[in-house]
């Protein structure tokens, strides 16, 4: 996202602020610390791993240049009548104030939204001291489309938490200079781990690490190899250990279907349960023919998995065939984009696909139209994928940089005559993870 999206964004936030809640109270002025502090987030897209990092698997997200920003003020004040007072807004919910008490963290049915945000403060409020509450007013707004498979809700959860480590004064900001040492990747790993728990319990969503990895721990240029297991990652910039010079590095088009969908309903949970089912069966079936120890499907091979074909169904067969594969194909991936095989890339990305439309049956006709029109523009287009949790959402494609142009109409094109619906197309490239805002 260029500087100027993000100084856009954070002007329509302070307004909002304004227009929601004034001017903070001089009495919870703290002269030591900013008044106001203000957090970026990014979205994200998977050029490829999908539904493998709740199976403890490899993914290969990068930061997108859309983003959540937060805006406000607060502090850490002492227990009391209403001490804990904290009021939320947001645009993408018309301007309407949510108002919770810090000291009694619950659930809500509505808004739903809420709860993205209710479970960050929770995980935050545990480091206090006893006798200790949050209080503050906040304002949200951003361009991180919604349900569209970009992790809108990661991105919001984040720059959530950075808010609060302001309050908190346990920031390690990165909003000048990009200095990472071992404490900023623990923490920004931390950061993660506590914004998908709080997914997990408040939210009902069963969703994996990647997406609040990566939009807290991302780098400008670089798509990040994540090992869902041990929590490390590599950096993977295109084209790094290419012997070529001058090697053109190919551009990311991300093209919205406007199908959305919901990760906490629906099949995204039948999908976790499948994969868990699989691991089950594997676990008590591999280990009477060799030694390995199966903790989850990261540790299973196609080999294992012909061994135990007769006692799983089709179904559960086929959720477990799409995760071993596309951890080898991660592999893969990494290896490509560093010496700068491109053609290997794409065809690496539309097994990927056909796996996930096949396999783990999680895209639609939509997609399907969008990745086949991809595909059909001819040698410009390396590869083409659903990217995200599927059911709608987006499809990524990886083409020649001369190619953007015209694709994107391909796309546009072809989708209002085949489906007679309009998508929208954007080039991204690897941006910034969460970082402070200077105001």
């Amino acid at each position: 996202m260029s500087n100027g999206n993000i100084s856009n964004l954070v002007e329509e936030a302070r307004k909002l602020f304004q227009q929601s809640f004034g001017s903070p109270s001089s009495e919870h002025e703290d002269a030591s610390k900013p008044l106001f502090h203000c957090t970026c987030a990014p979205g994200r897209v998977n050029l490829i791993g999908e539904h493998t990092d709740y199976t403890e698997g490899l993914v290969l997200p990068m930061c997108i240049s859309y983003s959540t920003i937060c805006y406000g003020s607060g502090e850490v004040v002492s227990s009391g009548e209403e001490a804990g007072a904290c009021r939320i807004v947001s645009t993408n919910e018309g301007g309407t104030v949510f108002s919770f008490d810090s000291s009694n963290i619950e659930k809500v049915k509505e808004p739903k939204w809420a709860n993205y945000i209710l479970g960050v403060v929770a995980q935050y409020t545990a480091d206090l001291k006893q006798g200790e509450l949050l209080s503050f007013d906040l304002a949200i707004t951003g361009d991180v489309p919604l349900g569209s498979g970009l992790s809108s809700s990661a991105s919001l959860e984040v720059s959530v938490a950075r808010f609060l480590e302001c309050i908190l004064g346990d920031d390690t900001a990165f909003s000048s200079v990009w200095k990472w040492n071992e404490v900023d990747r623990k923490k920004a790993i931390e950061r993660a781990l506590r914004c998908r728990k709080a997914e997990n319990i408040y939210a009902d969503s069963p969703c994996g690490i990647m997406d609040q990895y990566v939009s807290s721990a991302g780098k400008k240029g670089c798509a990040l190899m994540i090992d869902c297991r041990s929590l490390d990652y590599q950096e993977v910039r295109m084209g790094e250990n290419s012997t070529e010079e001058n090697k053109e590095t190919p551009a990311v088009v991300v093209c919205n279907s406007n199908v959305s969908h919901s990760i906490a309903s629906g099949e995204y949970p039948i999908r976790v349960a499948q994969c868990q089912n699989a691991t089950s069966v594997l676990q008590s079936s591999v280990a009477i023919n060799d030694s390995t120890t199966i903790e989850s499907l990261r540790d299973s091979t196609i080999e294992h998995l012909a061994q135990c074909q007769n006692q799983m169904d089709d179904i559960t067969y086929k959720r477990a065939k799409h995760v071993i594969t596309e951890n080898d194909r991660v592999t893969q991936a990494v290896t490509a984009l560093q010496v700068g095989d491109w053609k290997k890339m794409g065809v690496l990305m539309n097994a990927s696909h056909e796996s996930l439309r096949d396999n783990f049956e999680v895209s639609c006709k939509e997609i399907d139209v969008l990745v086949e029109l991809a595909k059909s523009y001819g040698d410009g287009v390396y590869g083409s994928r659903i990217t995200g949790g599927g059911f709608g959402g987006c499809t990524v494609t990886l083409l020649r940089q001369k190619d953007v142009d015209g694709l994107i109409r391909h796309l546009k094109e072809g989708y209002k005559e085949k489906l007679g619906l309009d998508c929208s197309c954007f080039v991204t490239d690897a941006g910034d993870g969460s970082r402070v805002i200077q105001l």
